[in-house]
Formats: structure tokens, sequence, C-alpha cells
């Protein structure tokens, strides 16, 4: 088996492709959202550049903002669990949604706002489906408060992929996502599905140009800096506790002897010049 140097889950070229393949993005989109392809009237990308600068930025976040139809539709690809990615994609659906205000518009006048999230590890443990839509619901009527809040997730881990069906858009596009080798692009190539054969020869026409190569060059030294940088502050930490406790150690066991030589009767000058207490914490053992 041959491991891909660089998967569709890889943030950069996620973006890469589908910004500059406008056509195989809009189909994408509207396979997540299981609408229609010849549905879609508008569809504009709204941060379509990679600006050079921002992927040294830890903070960079590699999505493809979205108008579909006069909705605000928000895509992205997450590798990594940190513990907080429900919190994280609320956020971005909120940040959308209130972006969305004009000045002198009515709150009526807000756009629905769909975040897309394929993420490469489980979310749901208690559900099997690969494939979760949520929407803003009263918990024992179901009735919806309203038709602008959509957040979709679709858990690769979860995906099938043994039997994969040429019919079955949503799967194979969420296949390519999920593909690790050359021998699991293959397998899809081989179905001869005219949409999968166009985005895996984007992909390997992306990944060779010089753009890409020094965009990822950019971005994996940026990598590699947060990972130096963490374990640098990692070993600070270590050795500050170390100071920390050796510190408190030899607090603790100054109040200890200073106990004692007060019960023995020693006068304060005397406790203070052997322990080496401050007055104020001295003064506190008396009371």
């Amino acid at each position: 088996m041959t491991e891909l140097e660089y998967k569709f889950t890889y943030d950069l070229l996620f973006k890469m492709i589908f910004t500059k393949h406008v056509k195989l993005l809009k189909s994408l989109v509207a396979t997540l959202i299981n609408i229609p392809l010849d549905s879609i009237e508008q569809f504009e990308i709204r941060n379509a550049e990679i600006p050079p600068e921002t992927l040294g930025d830890k903070f960079c976040r590699l999505d493809i903002n979205m108008v579909v139809n006069g909705q605000r539709v928000d895509l992205e690809v997450q590798v990594n669990d940190k513990g907080d990615f429900p919190e994280r994609s609320l956020y971005y659906w909120a940040r959308e949604y209130s972006t969305a205000l004009q000045a002198g518009d009515s709150y009526l006048d807000l756009p629905k706002a769909i975040v897309i999230s394929i993420v490469s590890f489980t979310m749901f443990k208690d559900y099997d489906g690969f494939h979760s839509e949520f929407h803003a619901l009263e918990v024992s009527r179901h009735t919806q408060l309203t038709d602008k809040f959509c957040l979709h997730y679709f858990e690769l881990p979860k995906l099938p992929v043994e039997n994969l069906s040429k019919t079955d858009r949503l799967s194979l596009w969420l296949a390519l996502f999920k593909a690790k080798t050359e021998e699991d692009l293959k397998k899809i190539e081989d179905l001869e599905v005219d949409e999968m054969q166009e985005a895996i020869s984007a992909y390997k026409t992306v990944t060779v140009t010089p753009e890409f190569q020094e965009a990822a060059r950019l971005r994996k030294l940026a990598r590699h800096n947060e990972a130096s940088a963490l374990a640098h502050a990692k070993r600070e930490g270590r050795q500050e506790g170390i100071r920390e406790g050796l510190q408190k150690g030899k607090l603790e066991n100054s109040i200890e002897n200073a106990v004692r030589m007060i019960k023995e009767g020693l006068s304060f000058d005397i406790i203070k010049r052997i322990t080496n207490l401050p007055d104020e914490e001295l003064r506190r053992l008396y009371d």
C-alpha cells in the first residue's frame, strides 16, 4: 500500500483544489446539503484567496466560505480532535449568521447560515451513522424555532467504503476525503464516475504545482515551529514546576520547624533568623 503524501483532508490542498475547480466545489456542496445541482442559481466563493502570510499563522483556518442561493455556507475539513469542535463550529455558524446583517437591514433579512464540517474523527459515539444534521428545535415538541440554523457533520471513520456504488454520490465524495493510499484513490477512479475522475485529476494536478509545494512548505514550517514552541513551553513548565515544588517544600519545612520552636519557647527573632520566614508568616503561626 502506498501512503498518500497529501490527503484530501489536508486543509491547504482542500482549499486549493476546490477554489480552483469551482464546478467540483459546487457539486460537492450540493451533495453535502442534499439539494439538486441544477437548483443552484447563485454560487459565489467569498474567500478564494490564501494570503501567504496567513500560512504561518497557527490560527489560520482554511475553510471555504460561500453564498449559495442567498444562503451563507461555510465548508471545512478538520483532522484533529481538540475536544472543542462542537463549540468551534457553533462559533463559526454564529459568525457567519451575525456578519450577514447589513446596516439598516431587518433581522428578518438575515440569510440561512449553514456550516458543513468533514471530520477525520468520531464525534458522536452513540450514533453509528456518518452524517449528523442539527437544527434549532424545541426539545419536547421538536418544533423548529427557525430554519436559519443548520450544522452538518460528516464523520469519515464511520463511512463504509468496502462496496462503493457509482450512484451514491455522497459516499463517493466522502470516500475521496477518507482515502489514505494510492490504492484507495484507484478504487474510486476505477468506478469511472466522471465527477470523481475529475476530482482525482484536479488533486494530481494541484499537488505538483510550485504554488502548492511552496504553500505546503510554509504550512509545514509553521506546524513545526508551533510544535517546537509547545515542546519548549512544556519543558519550561516542568522546570518551573520543579522549582515551585522545591520552594514549597522548603517553606513547609520552615513552617514545621518554626511551630516546633514556638512550642519550645524560643524568641521571635531567633526563630526568624533560623527559618528565614517572613514576619507576616511567622506571626500567623503565633495565632
